[in-house]
């Protein structure tokens, strides 16, 4: 059965973090040919609450669409993984199963949907958007307030600001107690609601993609990457 996981790597030594950020450019044509991989981004996040346009050379994010739970556990026992299993200070794996998507990534919905959706479990969130080159000064203008309301939501348990390049291609990654808390803040929060009306009305992206997913279990090693 198709697989999805988002794993988080926390990277504390100096050393650590100079290799990783080498492996966003290097290690792009090695990961890509993965067996069973059918879709995979290393992704780097922002500072402070992950929505900063400064980077966090500390926390990367590896976003996998596989063909089966088999070829993740395949995966993990590989050269790259063992290297930066080694040289991370933690690791946090989310295995998720996608339940809804719309849009695109670089041209393709790479998440097979399944009905396996209960509103009243843990669901976790992927948005990602290529934000038009004259629109970014006003993007940038609304995303800190909206970002900084999630942190007030109880049900919310972690959300991170991740991306392929920084400014310009970004995305989120969140994950909530319930299907149903999540849907209460995109469509109570005040903030929230405010950008999805200017994102329609200003016409910011090139590019947009939402995914919802199951969370099936939650993995983490050596105290996992981050605290939620």
């Amino acid at each position: 059965m198709p697989h999805t996981t988002v794993t988080i790597f926390r990277f504390d030594s100096p050393s650590a973090r100079w290799w990783i950020f080498t492996q966003m450019g290097l290690a792009i044509g090695k990961l890509g040919k993965t067996p069973g991989l059918n879709f995979g981004r290393l992704l780097g996040s922002g500072g402070g609450n992950g929505f900063s346009l400064w980077p966090n050379f500390g926390i990367y994010a590896w976003l996998g669409q596989w063909e089966s739970r088999a070829a993740v556990e395949a995966f993990e026992r590989n050269d790259w993984y063992q290297t930066a299993r080694a040289k991370a200070s933690g690791i946090t794996t989310f295995h998720l199963r996608p339940t809804m998507a719309h849009g695109e990534w670089a041209g393709e919905q790479p998440f097979p949907l399944s009905n396996d959706y209960d509103p009243t479990k843990p669901v976790a969130v992927i948005t990602r958007a290529t934000i038009r080159t004259r629109k970014l000064p006003d993007f940038w203008r609304y995303v800190p307030r909206t970002s900084r309301s999630v942190y007030d939501h109880p049900e919310r348990k972690l959300s991170i600001g991740i991306g392929e390049y920084p400014i310009f291609m970004q995305a989120t990654f969140s994950y909530w107690t319930s299907g149903k808390a999540m849907q209460d803040f995109a469509y109570k929060s005040n903030y929230h609601k405010e950008v999805v009306q200017l994102t329609r009305e200003r016409n910011w992206y090139k590019e947009e993609l939402f995914a919802r997913f199951t969370v099936l279990e939650i993995e983490k090693i050596d105290g996992g990457a981050m605290v939620f």
